[in-house]
This record gives structure tokens, C-alpha cells and sequence, in this order.
């Protein structure tokens, strides 16, 4: 048997020592580095874990409280003139930058660089801001429309990938008939 800090093999009785949290089995000369271990500690019983069962049919179900699910503000964007408004709104309610960034608990000066636009508020702020304004800062995303003159009536079905992939090469077969009419002309 070897020492497991120096290597040599081990002459006489093993001790098993502790040296930085590593329980190790050294010679003689090691052990002084480690704290002894006296008595070999018993292994643990290992963890049971509960198996589940089948609820009985006498047995009501818990049902846990959720909590209220605020709206996801992913969907919401800032209005573009925020600036105007955040500023027109203070002024109105007759707060300085320093009172309306006491009652936020807000630096004054990000206040300021939101008044005149060099900074955009993040979503818990632009919230902040609404409150305490009484002002509406962010709106739902407005979504683009899509344009329906390239995609071809289907029968009252939904459009695959197929349908998609068709599209494309159509395109860029029309793509390659214009480039080779100029080129005739």
C-alpha cells in the first residue's frame, strides 16, 4: 500500500487523516500534516427516496395558491416620445428631478438623461415612472402586417413548408427570367 500524499509505500499501520476536507490513507510521516482519524466512520444508510402512489379515490388533491401572473412585458414596447411625456407630467404635478427621484429611489441624473432622450428607462422603471406620473409609457408591440399578395388561396387549408419552399423557388425563378431579359436588352 502506497501514501496517497508523498507515494512511498507505507511501512507499518496506515492512518487515515483528513488534509484540506480529503479523507486520505498516509504513512506515519504524512499523517502530521492531516487531523487523525480515530475510529472508521460507519457508511451511511443510503437516502431513500419516498416512491410515489397513485392518490386514492377518497384522497382530495392540494391544490397550491398561484400567484397572480403579472402581464408579460415582452409584449409591450416604449412609446416614442417618453421624453416629452415623462417631462410634461412632472412639470405638471410640480416636481423637481429631485423629488420625483426621492420618491422613485432613482439617481437624479438617469432622470434627467431619460427627460432628454439620451437614455431609455428599462420596463420596472418605465413602470416606476407610469405610477407615479400617471402616464402611459408602455404599449402593446404593434405588429406588422404581413402581405398576403405573394401567398396563393388555398383550398381552406393552412399553409405547409411545402407551400413556403414552392414559394421560393418561384421567386427565384422570376428573379432569374427578369435578370435574363435585361441582359437580352
Amino acid at each position: 500500500m502506497r501514501c496517497e500524499v508523498c507515494g512511498r509505500k507505507i511501512h507499518g499501520k496506515p492512518y487515515n487523516v483528513i488534509i484540506e476536507g480529503a479523507k486520505l490513507t498516509v504513512c506515519g510521516e504524512c499523517s502530521k500534516h492531516g487531523k487523525l482519524i480515530l475510529e472508521e466512520e460507519k457508511p451511511k444508510a443510503p437516502m431513500q427516496i419516498p416512491i410515489p402512489t397513485k392518490p386514492k379515490a377518497t384522497q382530495t388533491p392540494k391544490l397550491q395558491q398561484q400567484k397572480p401572473q403579472e402581464p408579460k412585458l415582452a409584449s409591450l414596447e416604449l412609446v416614442e416620445d417618453f421624453n416629452v411625456k415623462i417631462k410634461q407630467a412632472r412639470e405638471k404635478l410640480g416636481l423637481s428631478h429631485e423629488d420625483l427621484g426621492k420618491k422613485l429611489n432613482e439617481k437624479v441624473s438617469v432622470l434627467r438623461k431619460i427627460e432628454t432622450g439620451k437614455m431609455t428607462p428599462d420596463d420596472v422603471l418605465a413602470r416606476k415612472l407610469e405610477h407615479e406620473l400617471k402616464i402611459k409609457l408602455l404599449v402593446p408591440v404593434a405588429e406588422e402586417p404581413i402581405s398576403q399578395a405573394k401567398i396563393p388561396k388555398l383550398e381552406k387549408r393552412e399553409l405547409t413548408l411545402g407551400d413556403i419552399i414552392q414559394l421560393g423557388k418561384k421567386e427565384k425563378d422570376m428573379q432569374k427570367g427578369e435578370t435574363a431579359e435585361r441582359k437580352q436588352s
